[in-house]
């Protein structure tokens, strides 16, 4: 009998222990970060496909989202995500609230000025999309234009224009695997 209880006693223990890290894992998970996967080219060269990143969730809900910062958001329905994927997107703020976005001589222009990016190749070539094409997008109240480092094979904003700060999930802050790779990301300065 007391071998009884003293197995019952280790199983119950490792059986409140497993309960309790799940709960705490959930808990991170919903509220505070989640991992999320690099999935296609549109990021290269600063992501690539396979890597793993940590999102921040909470930082948003207290300050409103900073051009240079890589974010994850819900892939718009103009977008062409597989149906019932739930898919999510990595891409770069360009614009934000307030702003007008044009497209043109191979360039982003945030309010007339030509937008300096030195985190993408000068052989990449930044053409307007479907939604910028010989236009001005002026980006609303909770509007963000977005778009990826590879811009020859990016589906961004040039394409189906703006998201909405609501769709954003978080901000990509820590990447994490592969193990070469594994570091904070930081906003891009301009």
């Amino acid at each position: 009998m007391k071998l009884f209880n003293k197995i019952g006693s280790i199983f119950f223990d490792f059986i409140e222990t497993v309960v309790i890290a799940l709960s705490i894992f959930l808990v991170v998970y919903l509220f505070f970060m989640q991992p999320h996967q690099v999935n296609g080219q549109s990021m290269v060269p600063n992501f690539l496909n396979g890597e793993y990143v940590l999102t921040d969730k909470v930082s948003y809900k207290m300050r409103s989202p900073e051009r240079g910062e890589v974010i994850v958001f819900h892939a718009p329905s103009s977008s062409h995500c597989p149906k019932g994927t739930g898919c999510d997107f990595i891409k770069r703020i360009l614009g934000v609230p307030g702003e007008n976005i044009e497209v043109k001589n191979n360039g982003i222009f945030v309010n007339g000025s030509r937008l300096p990016e030195s985190y993408i190749p000068d052989d990449f070539e930044t053409l307007a999309g479907e939604f910028s094409k010989n236009r001005v997008i002026s980006l609303g109240v909770n509007e963000y234009f977005v778009s990826g480092d590879n811009r020859p094979h990016s589906s961004d904003s040039r394409a189906w224009g703006p998201i909405k700060k609501e769709d954003i999930v978080g901000r990509a802050f820590y990447r994490y695997w592969p193990p070469k790779v594994i570091g904070t990301i930081y906003k891009a300065e301009y």
